[in-house]
């Protein structure tokens, strides 16, 4: 049987010279890479208590989904700002260049619930950070924080220490 690691293909130098792109489609094409990548991230949320899933726009709804269907949670989608049709909260942060904005409608979390919040990638952690904060905001309370990939060295899980922050591969440079 194949590690997850082995369908993740390393585009070097993209987008910019230096830099190994570790690709999350490739994992997507195939159906036992995907299977894996579900069954890897479920397997990371036994003897979690929670009440819903919240998934970081766009990657983060293709993997939070099934987990949401599994295990018969909702799924609440962040989203970059101006995408969500009812009144929403927003939280901003900060990028290499620039800052961005996502939201989620306001009535999505009730005071008290417990959130695993899930995305394909943590680099920097800016937007799963932000995504944090607008769950705290409305009440509840994230228990837990799971990614397919991590890219160590960008230290985006020193942004996220105050949380349970698991990752499937972990990837030690950029």
């Amino acid at each position: 049987m194949k590690k997850l690691e082995e369908y993740v293909l390393s585009i070097p130098d993209f987008p910019k010279p230096g830099v190994i792109f570790r690709d999350v489609t490739s994992i997507l094409q195939d159906a036992d890479g995907l299977q894996l990548a579900i069954d890897s991230l479920q397997e990371r949320l036994k003897g979690v208590e929670f009440d819903v899933i919240v998934g970081a726009e766009s990657r983060g709804f293709i993997f939070g989904m099934p987990l949401a269907y599994n295990l018969h949670k909702p799924f609440i989608p962040v989203r970059k700002k101006g995408k969500l049709p009812r009144e929403t909260v927003e939280m901003s942060y900060e990028l290499e260049y620039g800052t961005a904005t996502v939201e989620m409608h306001k009535d999505a979390i009730r005071s008290g619930q417990k959130v695993v919040l899930v995305d394909d990638l943590i680099a920097t952690g800016g937007t799963i950070e932000a995504a944090a904060k607008l769950v705290e905001s409305l009440g509840g309370e994230v228990v837990k924080i799971l990614f397919v990939m991590e890219l160590a060295g960008l230290k985006g899980r020193e942004k996220l220490k105050r949380y349970d922050v698991d990752s499937v591969i972990c990837y030690e440079g950029k």
